[in-house]
């Protein structure tokens, strides 16, 4: 009798279901049923072995790609990254690695295992305070070795795997220092790296051609991470403290996002108790949530100004855009990414995780700033942004009118040049800015202060030096298609004197390095300033040095003197 009452009640509990939720569970069923079939044959009838975890972990991956880039699986032995996502805090080293591909250094030969990548893996920046830094690995040194292992060959994740690890563990490093023509052996502990979400803060005196009756604030805010809106308020009340700030520019350029609860918290530092900043809404009605201000302000009063650009997304463009739709802050640079999908993360079976979009957000104007729609691809897979003339008007607290469907547009748009191939694009993306810094950190003990520093001509010249003896030759873009028209012109037999003409062009589009240099002399003093100051005053030593000539940081303050 116990046993039909648990059948009748099942039952029940089948036919009380919604028709279409039936509908969905067995369109669920259905499918895994054929997947688990599948996985089941391939295990009976396959020729060799196969990788099971790979071949499962492969086909979810495949398969959440097609619903947008934020829908993501993370496996157990992945945590590790999901925590990074959300805290900024992570096992290691604390240092930026990238990878290599140009010709070996000669001390490097003999470690390259047979039928490896021709790669090598480089610290490119160290940061400053954490054991890398403090144990004198520096920007340049090539890694050979990690805890005995063999990287030559390797990838940036794989060689960052190895360096990760439990904070307190000692890990080992073998390496390369070019200019010091010596292999290093050192060990350190690991400590818990947190990058700072405030990479920098101060007063604004460099660009002395604005004038205002006191000093303005600016902050540097990279990612909205656990407890980031804290040192966000702990950084402007030392300014005010130390310099009674008369404004603040809170730089929010190539911001990513992150915590929405921390873009909330930084917002009610300069807007009214119970002020909507946000609201979510999606399919499960869970997933709706209003998002208000909980504390009375802090900074009621303070002029603000913001910068964006088109890597400003998520939770910047939350801050970015609530402060637009109040009228409590200008917005300067260019259009926001347009991110405007909001993710939780789940736990799946066997200690997985996955990041799913459960909804999308609504700034105080009722606005989404999402630019994409992934839910309608073309034929061939791709998407493409909202097209302005569906997009739609919506009004700010005082009346203007902004638009929803492509981030945040500026309130003050900053012209960027468009891409230039000159020469210092050439020798930029080649490293060579990067390999002279190297060189010239590791023959100099020390320079001036970050806000004295600049590149001297003799410096240039010892650049231009050092690229005569690495070889290196200069061609235009321009020459570079010009040889494509000449091997076209050859193939349609044109006359002899256009060839000739066109033969005698060449060298005009192939002018010297060292010309070419000497046109741009001012970039290039700019572009090694950098790279050189990064290597003795690390993110703070860039920051300074980079804000010192910033065009979206003098509109700035030309807005915040206009009362």
């Amino acid at each position: 009798m116990k046993r039909f009452s648990i059948i009748s009640a099942t039952l029940l509990l089948i036919i009380c279901l919604p028709v279409n939720a039936q509908k969905q569970t067995s369109r669920i069923d259905k499918n895994l049923t054929i997947f688990n079939d599948v996985l089941r044959q391939l295990d009976i009838s396959f020729a060799d072995t196969l990788n099971y975890d790979d071949l499962v972990a492969t086909a979810i991956h495949q398969m959440l790609r097609k619903i947008d880039p934020y829908t993501v699986y993370v496996p157990e032995d992945k945590t590790q990254d999901l925590r990074m996502m959300t805290t900024g805090k992570y096992g290691g080293i604390g240092a930026m690695i990238m990878q290599r591909q140009d010709s070996f250094p000669e001390p490097l030969k003999k470690f390259k295992p047979k039928g490896a990548e021709p790669r090598y893996v480089v610290i490119s920046e160290p940061y400053e305070g954490m054991p890398a830094q403090k144990n004198d690995v520096r920007a340049g040194d090539i890694l050979i070795e990690v805890d005995g292992n063999n990287v030559i060959g390797k990838t940036t994740a794989e060689v960052s795997s190895l360096l990760r690890g439990v904070p307190h563990s000692v890990v080992k490093l073998k390496t390369y220092r070019p200019g010091a023509d010596r292999l290093m052996n050192i060990a350190f502990e690991r400590e818990e790296i947190k990058l700072p979400p405030v990479v920098y803060y101060g007063t604004i005196s460099q660009l002395d051609t604005i004038i205002l009756d006191r000093p303005v604030g600016y902050i540097l805010f990279n990612e909205f991470t656990e407890g980031s809106a804290e040192l966000f308020r702990n950084a402007v009340e030392d300014m005010q403290k130390q310099s009674d700030i008369a404004g603040l520019v809170i730089d929010l350029r190539d911001n990513g996002g992150g915590i929405i609860d921390e873009a909330v918290k930084i917002m009610s530092y300069f807007v009214d108790k119970g002020t909507e900043i946000v609201s979510t809404k999606g399919r499960n009605k869970n997933a709706n949530r209003t998002y208000r201000t909980t504390t009375q302000p802090r900074f009621p009063d303070m002029p603000l100004a913001v910068l964006v650009n088109n890597h400003s997304a998520s939770a910047a463009e939350i801050v970015a855009g609530s402060l637009q739709d109040l009228d409590r802050a200008v917005i300067i640079g260019t259009r926001t990414y347009g991110k405007g999908l909001v993710q939780s993360i789940r736990p799946v079976a066997y200690n997985g995780h996955i990041k799913v979009t459960t909804s999308k957000y609504y700034i105080p104007s009722g606005r989404c700033i999402q630019a994409i729609d992934y839910s309608k691809r073309r034929k061939d897979g791709s998407v493409e942004r909202v097209p302005d003339s569906l997009t739609h008007e919506f009004k700010t607290k005082q009346g203007r009118i902004v638009r929803d469907g492509g981030g945040i547009e500026p309130d003050i748009t900053i012209e960027t040049d468009s891409a230039k191939f000159d020469i210092t694009y050439s020798l930029y993306v080649n490293q060579y800015f990067f390999d002279f810094a190297t060189l010239y950190r590791n023959s100099h003990d020390s320079i001036d202060d970050v806000n004295e520093f600049e590149v001297s001509d003799e410096v240039v010249d010892e650049f231009i030096a050092f690229l005569r003896e690495r070889n290196f030759k200069y061609e235009t873009e321009t020459a570079h298609y010009y040889d494509v028209m000449l091997d076209m012109a050859n193939h349609e037999d044109l006359d002899s004197a256009v060839l000739a003409e066109l033969n005698a062009l060449k060298e005009k589009l192939t002018p010297s390095f060292e010309v070419a240099i000497n046109q741009h002399r001012e970039q290039v003093k700019k572009m090694l300033a950098n790279e050189i100051v990064e290597r003795y005053y690390f993110q703070r030593g860039s920051v300074i040095q980079s804000i010192k000539d910033d065009n979206y940081l003098r509109q700035a303050l030309i807005q915040l003197k206009d009362k």
